[in-house]
């Protein structure tokens, strides 16, 4: 499978017209379908925008099926709770600000990535204190 070929079928997984990921990513519907028709290829920032999009690797985005996932699936699904509660939070928390002002929408989308960020780092790093003894093969 092509890049142009992962590029489009992860669009189309997370429901984007090539107008709404282009209008998302910043750049013209013509560069975005000139990327899945493989006429030209992303720069590297681009190519992280893409994979940031669609929620997939860059690695998968350039064909390496190899890579060993970071977290099994219940360490996702962890995550995902985590994510979903400090979500909740945000939303229903009153008198939020950001140096004075109050939060916007976006500010507040923007400080989410950013906690879910922080949680897969602590994941990932607190996997590094657990004795090899008691570590499984996915650890």
């Amino acid at each position: 499978m092509t890049l142009g070929e992962r590029l489009k079928e992860a669009r189309k997984l997370k429901g984007f017209t090539q107008m709404e990921a282009a209008s998302k990513l910043g750049i013209t519907n013509g560069a975005l379908s000139g990327y899945e028709r493989n006429y030209r290829d992303p720069d590297t920032e681009m190519l992280k925008k893409l994979a940031n999009l669609y929620e997939v690797s860059t690695e998968w985005l350039l064909g390496n099926n190899t890579v060993k996932k970071q977290f099994s699936d219940k360490d996702e699904n962890d995550i995902a709770r985590r994510v979903e509660k400090l979500r909740h939070d945000l939303q229903h928390s009153e008198g939020l600000a950001f140096d004075g002002e109050p939060m916007s929408e976006e500010a507040k989308e923007s400080l989410l990535e950013a906690m879910e960020f922080g949680v897969r780092l602590a994941k990932k790093n607190n996997k590094k204190f657990i004795p090899k003894k008691y570590r499984t093969d996915e650890e």
